[in-house]
């Protein structure tokens, strides 16, 4: 799984989703991508949310997904001085319940 946490500028929040919607198009059947998400956590707070088939295909698909954020980028506020504009994370699945 990869998780990509931002924050949206306030009145750029439209131009942000069409830029996403984009995004998602664009890296739709991607080798090893099961579903791509998108999460609201507050008001301008978002959650990208990629589920994969391993590692390996987050690792081949790495550039393709840095490309699609540069596209939001300047979209972004910064979360903090440490993480800048977002916070990627990404780790196998250790405990699912279906």
């Amino acid at each position: 799984m990869n998780v990509v946490r931002s924050k949206v500028k306030e009145d750029k929040k439209e131009e942000y989703m069409k830029k996403l919607k984009e995004f998602f198009d664009n890296i739709k059947g991607t080798e090893g991508l099961i579903s791509m998400k998108q999460i609201q956590t507050g008001p301008n707070n978002m959650c990208i949310i990629g589920e994969w088939k391993d590692e390996q295909s987050i690792a081949k698909a790495r550039d393709k997904m840095i490309a699609g954020l540069d596209t939001v980028r300047p979209l972004l506020e910064e979360i903090s001085p440490e993480l800048g504009l977002t916070d990627p994370v990404s780790g196998p699945v250790i405990m699912e319940d279906k």
